[in-house]
């Protein structure tokens, strides 16, 4: 065979992932968070699906929750005029959504309350999701350079990778206690899940 008859070898065999910049990997979570949200909404009231699809969604919560707030809300307080305001806010609705996410753990299916809990979660998550997208993601893409939420997005990757799988009621709650004590907390949650079964 001649050599250039010889087939090159795809490019994308072995590669990495493209990079991806922090704005476009948390609106990739948000997504991700939605259609979680609209599966449950959709699930017949007390079947043990909707409690299966809380844990999923809880999950992708509390990961996506410690990326924001190790990498997401630093970036608005330095690079943002008003950005400790902005941020404090959207800080508030986490510790809402992690009130929710404890109340309903502890609850069944069955139960009248987790319903109306499941629609507080709904609208409450909707809504931070809505003024992130509407309010912080245009203001960082317009002023953070590219490079720097490249750089960012990476940190975020890393962040969930390592993220507990469950609200901590008594881990502190500043994001640079979560930063030093998620690797360690998650590593006991995927433990746990496993030998569990919950996925």
């Amino acid at each position: 065979m001649a050599a250039n008859d010889r087939e090159d070898p795809p490019e994308t065999s072995g590669a990495e992932p493209a990079p991806t910049d922090l704005l476009t990997e948390l609106a990739t979570d948000h997504r991700e968070i939605e259609t979680l949200l609209g599966r449950l909404d959709a699930a017949a009231p007390g079947s043990p699906d909707r409690k299966q699809l809380l844990d999923t969604l809880t999950i992708e919560l509390v990961r996506h929750t410690v990326a924001e707030e190790e990498h997401l809300y630093p970036a608005v307080r330095k690079h943002l005029a008003g950005g400790d305001g902005l941020a404090d806010k959207e800080l508030a609705d986490h510790r809402r959504v992690e009130e929710l996410l404890r109340e309903l753990e502890g609850r069944s299916a069955g139960e009248d309350q987790f319903g109306v809990l499941v629609r507080e979660l709904s609208v409450t998550v909707t809504a931070h999701i809505a003024d992130e997208e509407r309010t912080l993601f245009p203001l960082l893409r317009e002023g953070v350079h590219p490079f720097v939420l490249e750089s960012l997005g990476r940190k975020a990757q890393e962040a969930k990778k390592t993220a507990p799988t469950h609200p901590h009621p008594r881990a502190p709650s500043t994001p640079p206690v979560i930063g030093l004590l998620a690797p360690g907390i998650g590593l006991v949650d995927r433990v746990r899940d496993y030998l569990t079964g919950r996925h």
